[in-house]
This record gives C-alpha cells, structure tokens and sequence, in this order.
C-alpha cells in the first residue's frame, strides 16, 4: 500500500491527540494499554483505554472502503513506523510502566503490537515475549541433559548390611 502524506499526517495527529490525553506527570495513569481499533470499512481508528474508554477517534480517508486482503498487516506497518517517528513523544506518555499500543481490527482481534514501553526498554512493532517458547524449550532440555548427565556420574556405593 502506497501511503500518501495525508495518512501520514492524519495518523501522526491521532497520535499526539493520545498523548495529549496522557500527559507525562509525577502520578502515572493506571492505563496499561492503549488499543487502537482499526475499521477497514470506514477507515476509522478509534483508541481506547483498558476500561473501553474512547480516548480519541480519527478517519484515514486513503483507507475508506479498502478491500486489500493485506490492508491490517500494511496498516500496522504505517503505525509502526508512524510510532517510531513519534518515540519521544510516545515513551513520554503517563501511563503507567509498562504499557503498549495495540493494533486491532474492527472485531477487536489484536492484528499487532505497535509500541511496547517499559522503564529501560522502548520496542516498537514486533512482540516482547518473541520466541520465548523456543527459548524455554532449549533452556529446560539443557538442564535436563546436564541433569541425566550428573546422574550418570553418580556411582551408589553397596548397602554394607
């Protein structure tokens, strides 16, 4: 999807517009995410708190009526790039740590994570727990195959009685 500098600038002043509802303070807002609900039909996008709250609402003209089979894994590609361009202003946000920007679709299904703040660590698109099957799996077949291999090593001595 060729994105035109309208959409751009119509989703980076969405943006701001959630921030604006979350400025940076001493006292976090309790808010743990925001989900940015996407409709493919109207081209709406709506956020909205963890209470279903409305925070801000936008339409994204170019993407009115799109029947691209692709058009949500473009979108959250444009997203993520628009979030990227807006760090500072996202990872500034008062909300409570961590917190993250979700994309869905109009069924409220998660499509992908645009933005993922946590004190010391700022990933933008992509997944934070990405791999961590694997990677758990690996772990407890090493410290089972260490385990069998010291068990091997252990020689039980004959019961003296």
């Amino acid at each position: 999807m060729k994105v035109s500098e309208q959409t751009l600038q119509q989703i980076e002043r969405f943006l701001k517009k959630i921030a604006q509802k979350f400025p940076t303070s001493d006292e976090a807002s309790l808010v743990t995410d925001i989900h940015i609900v996407l409709f493919q039909e109207s081209g709406e996008l709506i956020a909205f708190d963890d209470d279903d709250n409305e925070v801000t609402r936008c339409v994204v003209e170019q993407w009115i009526n799109n029947t691209d089979e692709q058009f949500y894994h473009e979108a959250c590609t444009v997203m993520r790039d628009s979030c990227e361009k807006m760090r500072d202003t996202l990872e500034g946000l008062g909300i409570m740590k961590p917190y993250s920007l979700v994309l869905e679709n109009d069924e409220r299904a998660t499509v992908g994570e645009l933005f993922l703040a946590d004190n010391e660590t700022i990933i933008i698109g992509g997944d934070l727990m990405s791999g961590l099957d694997e990677d758990l799996e690996n772990f407890i077949s090493k410290v089972m195959k260490e385990g069998m291999d010291d068990m091997n090593k252990v020689t039980i001595a004959p019961d003296e009685n």
